[in-house]
């Protein structure tokens, strides 16, 4: 049987509480969305937080929230997903790449500042794997040339950077609940905010720029008289299906993080003597998510000479592994070597060497809530040169 990289974890408490929502009727954003919404604020400890489509959606709103416009630049990590440079190209914005620290695979806090220009208005880090970003230095450079940080912490729920939850550090945060991360609702995000100005505009900006929600119109008076709109907004709207599987998930969560923590100490014990094999980081201070257990293939110190040689034995192993039905991939892809940031920027092999080695070398190992101690010996056993 494949041992899969991930998988969520359903029971039957997501099921009564989806088929609960579609007895009801309300579907679309609505009481269950609320209700998502208050649980994930009492779990990060974030003030104000709003539901979303997507992780992407949310960092668009948040974008959109600060004014982002066209002939603006924002630094973001040369590895990342694509949907963190991407937000910033919907507003005909510049992302500007910085390379990445090879250790935590997070951005680079110290090349940071080279990039600044005249025209740089904001920094898009990012918590990559379920690891905060260096974020004291960011912060400190945002202030000192007064930009804003919106936090892509897609990847992050349940990470902390001294003792503060991802997503409540910069201005906004934005989180992600695809089936790979540690609580799905299946495609969803939200917005974090500390302040009550981001989250009426987030609310307003996710519903089209309405003035009210259906929620607050039908719970009100003269629900028959449609709301006024006052900003461009978008249609980013998470459903009330989708919410009621949140909730469910968020009553599960500190198991869930839980079992990631343990499951990855495991592989921390069992992969230290395996130096060919960089294992992840988590410096003092710091609090890992988990949503993913990203090494670096390493036999030999990584070069521009040697790169593509390690690729490809990298490659082969992973294949090895795939016919023995243990599955890997990739950490994530460095955007820079993709055909529209390379070809739209004219970005060249060997600018960000940290996030090309990264792109090239990283190895995600399975890990998942329900894995057992078996299934993790057999990946364990099967991971050799």
């Amino acid at each position: 049987m494949t041992i899969p990289i991930t998988k969520p974890v359903f029971g039957p408490e997501e099921s009564l509480a989806v088929q609960a929502t579609l007895e009801n009727g309300w579907i679309v954003q609505g009481p269950r969305v609320k209700a998502f919404e208050d649980r994930f604020s009492a779990f990060t400890g974030s003030p104000f937080c709003t539901a979303t489509s997507s992780c992407t959606t949310a960092l668009h709103i948040a974008v959109a929230m600060l004014g982002l416009k066209r002939g603006d630049e924002v630094i973001v990590p040369a590895f990342t997903w694509i949907a963190t440079p991407n937000v910033v190209e919907y507003m005909g914005a510049k992302p500007i790449f910085c390379d990445i620290d090879l250790k935590t695979f997070n951005i680079d806090a110290e090349q940071i500042e080279r990039r600044i220009s005249r025209r740089t208005v904001g920094i898009l880090p990012v918590h990559l794997f379920g690891l905060c970003a260096d974020m004291d230095p960011i912060l400190r450079l945002a202030k000192k040339h007064r930009l804003w940080v919106v936090e892509d912490a897609a990847c992050a729920f349940g990470a902390r950077y001294h003792g503060r939850h991802a997503g409540r550090l910069g201005d906004i945060g934005c989180f992600s609940f695809h089936p790979r991360k540690a609580i799905t609702t299946g495609e969803g995000g939200m917005i974090t905010a500390e302040l009550k100005k981001w989250d009426s505009l987030a609310r307003s900006l996710r519903d089209h720029g309405a003035a009210r929600s259906d929620l607050a119109r039908h719970q009100g008076q003269s629900a028959f008289l449609l709301t006024s709109y006052d900003h461009l907004g978008f249609n980013y709207r998470m459903t009330d299906i989708q919410a009621s599987l949140g909730c469910a998930q968020m009553d599960r969560a500190s198991w869930i993080l839980e079992r990631r923590k343990a499951i990855a100490g495991v592989y921390d014990q069992t992969l230290a003597g395996r130096d060919w094999l960089q294992t992840p980081a988590v410096p003092t201070g710091y609090e890992h998510g988990y949503q993913s257990y990203v090494c670096l293939f390493r036999p030999e110190t990584p070069t521009r000479k040697n790169l593509a040689r390690l690729h490809a034995r990298r490659n082969r192993l992973m294949l090895e592994l795939e016919e023995k039905g243990i599955s890997t991939r990739q950490g994530t892809h460095a955007p820079v070597l993709l055909g529209y940031y390379a070809k739209k920027y004219k970005l060249r092999p060997g600018q960000f060497p940290n996030a090309e080695t990264a792109d090239r070398l990283t190895m995600t190992l399975p890990l998942f809530p329900q894995m057992t101690s078996e299934e993790q010996d057999r990946v364990c056993d099967n991971l050799t040169l």
